[in-house]
């Protein structure tokens, strides 16, 4: 039976051993690997109808995939002013000066990507903001997106004038007389001035999801653990991927919240496993903390301001609960932890689920921005991935640590930033990805930054803890075989077996060779999903 696609002349990599595979070529057929081979013996495989493609020597990797995504909320701030090349408040008020000058009357300015370092000493707020945006209502995202500054105008017609008591910790920061002072700390608080702003219809918004997934494709993307599924997400997934439109393979996991209740569990139980051909529904997100920047992350000792020091369920044995309920259910958990505190909290309620239950679920924690020594080894005894984005340290913190984090932190911990080299030393199965629209989605960008710890708009700036850096072999098996593994996948993606998914992505360069500082420039020459060609580089015969 002739395949559905050959590539030949190329150079096969595996992740596993770190070098080249010995075959030259492979076949596909109805969405998996069928054969690999040399060149002629893959050949003669081929149909009248089958897609033969000379890589020339290129590349081929597993399908690389991203272990943390948001993209319907990424592309519907893709659309706003980007601030994150904004480096102080006088570069703020100029970019938002420019965007305003043509806004209608009434018309909402949204803006993501601000970076607190830019108010240097300076608390964060709209005053600096308000000559600027006198009478126009804005919305000002800050990078780690669980903070954002509502200009003056925003507060009026939201009706936000004082401060609020809400389920999760959030709050609607205000001065000493009771008035906000524009910042707004923590999703429920972000939400009371998000939801007076008008929103697009769902054809506009399913038009920019589809452009965004298709850049993702272009930059060599298979695939995408999505931590959230707010509002009509499902939906939009499911309306692309009925017009085969979905170039990414979505894993998708909706939120659970202090104040999801019972029912709600229920729902989330019941509601794993819908999905298409390629997405579904599979796990849970939670929520043990905020972010060290907004002072909301939760530690084991205050930060510099005496913050940080609250988890986001205001009863952490309810959210020890939920995740036994769901273990139980047989539903996959990853939690937002980014604090120590938080971190271990997860941990030891992951632990106690798989003592009630020993079943074979497998969780996982997101971000873990600083952990101490005796955390790390917990990781492979609790059987728990570490879920990390390298290039949030290279490109929001300092060497230095004269950045906003590392200062609320103090040098102690500031120097257990993003600890992938010694989770992985630890036995953890590390799973590498961006937080898209927190950092870029590129992959290469990912795993160089995994590599070099540099940011990435300056690399010739001194590494952020080198001596966290994975090699190359490891960087990329952070977004192949991990990925998998995490999932429970592992005899169905990551490799270039024989029966396995044909999602690979096609590179100029051997990623495993090339210098970190070079990666992120190599060329995405064709990306396949399934099959499916979703990307193929113009250049390529």
């Amino acid at each position: 039976m002739p395949t559905d696609l050959v590539l030949l002349s190329a150079r096969l990599v595996d992740p596993v051993s770190g070098g080249p595979l010995e075959h030259t070529a492979l076949a596909v057929e109805d969405g998996r690997i069928r054969a690999l081979g040399d060149d002629r013996s893959m050949r003669a495989l081929a149909g009248a109808a089958t897609t033969v493609v000379d890589l020339k020597g290129a590349a081929v990797t597993p399908g690389l995939v991203d272990g943390h995504l948001h993209p319907v909320t990424g592309a519907e701030l893709g659309h706003g002013l980007d601030l994150s090349r904004c480096a102080d408040l006088d570069d703020v008020r100029a970019a938002l000066a420019d965007a305003a000058r043509p806004l209608a009357p009434g018309a909402w300015l949204h803006a993501w990507g601000l970076d607190p370092n830019a108010f240097g000493d300076r608390p964060l707020s709209n005053a600096p903001f308000e000559q600027v945006l006198d009478g126009i209502p804005a919305f000002l995202l800050l990078f780690d997106a669980h903070s954002a500054i509502a200009s003056a105008r925003a507060l009026e017609i939201a009706g936000v004038d004082g401060p609020r008591d809400f389920e999760q910790a959030s709050e609607i920061v205000c001065d000493d007389q009771g008035r906000p002072t524009g910042l707004l700390v923590e999703d429920a608080a972000c939400e009371a001035v998000e939801r007076a702003a008008p929103r697009p219809g769902f054809a506009e918004r399913r038009d920019r999801l589809a452009a965004s997934l298709r850049a993702m494709a272009a930059a060599g993307l298979t695939g995408g653990h999505v931590m959230d599924a707010n509002g009509d997400s499902l939906a939009l997934y499911a309306d692309l991927d009925a017009a085969g439109e979905l170039p990414l393979r979505l894993r998708v996991l909706p939120w659970c919240r202090p104040e999801t209740g019972e029912d709600g569990l229920s729902e989330l139980i019941e509601q794993q496993g819908a999905g298409g051909r390629l997405w579904r529904t599979a796990g849970v997100k939670l929520f043990m903390d905020g972010t060290v920047d907004n002072g909301t992350a939760w530690l084991e000792h205050p930060d510099l301001y005496g913050e940080s020091t609250r988890p986001f369920w205001p009863d952490p044995e309810a959210y020890t609960q939920a995740v036994a309920r769901l273990h139980r259910a047989g539903v996959p958990t990853a939690t937002h932890a980014i604090g120590d505190a938080a971190v271990r909290h997860v941990l030891d309620s992951v632990e106690k689920a798989i003592a009630r239950d020993g079943s074979g679920v497998r969780h996982r924690v997101e971000h873990i921005e600083t952990v101490p020594d005796d955390t790390l080894r917990r990781f492979a005894e609790v059987g728990v991935a570490a879920s990390m984005q390298p290039t949030h340290c290279t490109d929001y913190t300092r060497a230095d640590h004269t950045d906003n984090w590392s200062r609320r932190l103090g040098e102690e911990r500031a120097a257990r930033a993003w600890r992938c080299r010694d989770l992985w030393d630890a036995g953890a199965t590390v799973v590498l990805g961006s937080d898209w629209p927190i950092a870029p989605y590129a992959p290469l960008g990912v795993l160089a930054g995994a590599r070099h710890r540099r940011p990435s708009r300056d690399l010739a700036r001194p590494p952020h803890g080198p001596e966290q850096a994975l090699t190359a072999r490891r960087a990329l098996l952070g977004m192949t075989v991990n990925p998998a593994l995490a999932t429970g996948e592992e005899d169905l993606a990551g490799r270039l077996r024989v029966g396995h998914r044909a999602d690979l992505t096609v590179l100029a360069d051997d990623p495993l060779t090339t210098p970190a500082e070079d990666l992120a420039d190599v060329p995405v020459l064709m990306t396949v999903v399934g099959g499916r060609t979703t990307h193929r580089h113009p250049g390529l015969s």
